[in-house]
């Protein structure tokens, strides 16, 4: 079995593949930024034990970071559980897509995985936005290249930079409210949050579609909180909150061809 961790600022994400490709088991912690492969490995053997799964069955493994002081100790971690090097997706990994940007090098390692798995499962041109600690925006053109996107402060992270430095306002569930007008107080930062994103995502999207005269391409939502705005918006083609995940693993399976 494959197992793919996609290693983000604020949360972890992993996911256990079987052979046919689907997401057998997946998990979702915290990202501690002092963690060591020990550390690592001790929360892998709870998950592990906990769904009853057997350890030696995960025979190759893969990993998205976009935490650099965490990368050697995923990596260090898995290599000795599996005895193989594992996978660590970077702009300089031959994942099968071309970067058309003038430094690839800037690209984080999430957004390569979810255009990968994007183009291949929703064909080109397509549209990815991840929705985590940053809302992405990735963007693979009709010749099947990923031309880059943009980047924003993600819900979570206006929230809190709202609630901090707003002496009135506490914080609120973030969902999605039944209307942009918000007639309460809780019902409009609501808005202002959730709404807002979805609002922004259209923009940006709408934008993006001229300057590359795709205006059918797809729009894929993904990350922790894709649910959550896609409840107010009609801006996506799919929900896929595996993509990052699949993603990974894609890469691997083109470098064993």
């Amino acid at each position: 079995m494959f197992l793919a961790i996609d290693v983000g600022n604020t949360q972890t994400t992993l996911g256990l593949f079987d052979e046919d490709g689907s997401v057998a088991h997946g998990w979702r912690m915290a990202t501690s930024h002092t963690d060591t492969s020990d550390m690592i490995d001790a929360r892998l053997h709870g998950y592990f034990n906990k769904d009853g799964l057997d350890q030696a069955r995960v025979t190759a493994a893969g990993i998205a970071c976009v935490v650099p002081v965490l990368t050697r100790a995923w990596y260090k971690c898995l290599l000795d559980r599996t005895g193989t090097e594992p996978l660590v997706v970077t702009p300089q990994t031959d994942s099968g897509m071309r970067i058309d940007m003038p430094d690839p090098t800037q690209v984080g390692a999430d957004r390569i995985a979810n255009a990968v798995a994007a183009r291949l499962t929703y064909g080109a041109p397509v549209i990815v936005v991840d929705f985590g600690t940053a809302t992405n925006i990735d963007v693979v053109d009709a010749a099947g290249s990923y031309r880059g996107g943009a980047i924003s402060p993600g819900l979570m992270l206006s929230a809190a930079a709202l609630f901090s430095r707003a002496a009135k306002l506490s914080s609120v569930p973030i969902e999605a409210p039944a209307h942009a007008l918000g007639e309460t107080t809780e019902a409009a930062v609501q808005s202002g949050i959730v709404v807002g994103a979805a609002a922004q995502a259209e923009g940006l999207v709408a934008r993006i579609k001229r300057e590359l005269d795709i205006p059918n391409a797809p729009v894929v939502g993904t990350g922790g909180l894709a649910r959550t705005v896609s409840a107010a918006t009609n801006l996506f083609s799919a929900v896929d909150p595996d993509l990052t995940l699949r993603g990974i693993r894609e890469i691997w399976l083109h470098q064993q061809r």
